[in-house]
């Protein structure tokens, strides 16, 4: 495994249309030109605050000690409390004599966001763990050692053409009847009892309801997962992807951005955590792809 951090955060901006030539093999339409939805997530560099290791422990891994970075952003201090007195020297003794000493198991980083250089009307940061990849812990902690206190943008981390997995909170529905829930059918005219509920709640025995029977309930607002989305785009200049007149509830893109083949879970603004992927699809295409176009055109009425 290469040395290198195994994940990136960012702000949903929104959705937009890529041209592109379909280099996937075996496809219908390869080598021909395709229209596919896009993401743009604005995505500022990242803030390494401090490294954490873990030590393993017959109940998994259990967070043995960090070290945080000499000086850390003024906006940390809106997420947690930051401590006055802190001796860094004394927490790089300690760290290395755990490896030294063949305690440690794993090598993370504790990263947070700057929301001010993105158009978000937000101050206070998003904290966020990422794994550092590699395999020797040795390596892993020196490499985090030269990231502490400095700023990681997403071409540091992250490649055109590649594949990650996307974690986010989905849109949140609140309350929800199980027709929107789990789509039940309406009942029939002559149902006494009621039309938007299922018909039975389950057999006489067992004596209790099924979780599986549809109920009302909170709907939206979980944390999902969606596997393999290609990045398609890495740039600096979020002019070259916000359409005329910005983008729909979010405006325009300051700085850095990614965008990615098809949607992704959650609301405009939202953070996205981006991570290296779980289950890579045999014979995914891995090179950047030939982009002809991207739309610009105003999503405003739309």
């Amino acid at each position: 495994a290469t040395l290198r951090l195994q994940g990136f955060v960012g702000y949903k901006a929104g959705m937009t249309q890529v041209f592109m030539i379909d280099d996937r093999k075996g496809s219908l339409t390869s080598g021909q030109e395709i229209n596919i939805p896009a993401t743009v997530i604005e995505a500022p560099p990242l803030v390494i605050c401090a490294a954490r290791l873990y030590s393993s422990t017959t109940r998994g891994l259990n967070a043995t000690t960090d070290i945080w970075a000499s000086e850390l952003p003024k906006d940390l201090a809106r997420t947690l409390s930051l401590p006055k007195k802190y001796d860094q020297q004394k927490a790089f003794e300690r760290a290395e004599a755990l490896i030294k000493e063949g305690k440690i198991a794993d090598v993370r980083v504790l990263a947070c966001t700057q929301p001010r250089a993105s158009n978000l009307a937000k101050k206070k940061p998003d904290l966020i763990e990422i794994r550092v990849g590699g395999s020797k812990i040795e390596e892993r902690w020196n490499y985090c050692k030269g990231l502490l206190g400095k700023q990681v943008r997403a071409a540091d981390v992250l490649k055109e053409g590649e594949y990650v997995d996307v974690l986010a909170i989905t849109k949140g529905k609140g309350f929800q009847g199980p027709v929107k829930r789990w789509g039940i059918k309406i009942l029939t005219r002559k149902t006494k009892e009621g039309h938007r509920q299922v018909g039975t709640l389950g057999p006489w025995s067992p004596p209790r309801v099924m979780w599986t029977v549809p109920a009302a309930g909170q709907m939206g607002y979980h944390q999902r997962t969606e596997f393999n989305k290609r990045i398609l785009k890495l740039g600096g200049e979020g002019k070259e992807v916000t359409p005329s007149g910005g983008f729909l509830r979010y405006g325009p893109v300051k700085g850095d951005f990614i965008v990615l083949a098809g949607s992704i879970p959650g609301p405009t603004k939202r953070l996205m955590h981006l991570r290296q992927p779980m289950r890579l699809p045999t014979g995914a295409p891995t090179s950047p792809p030939s982009i002809t176009y991207m739309s610009m055109a105003s999503q405003q009425g739309a």
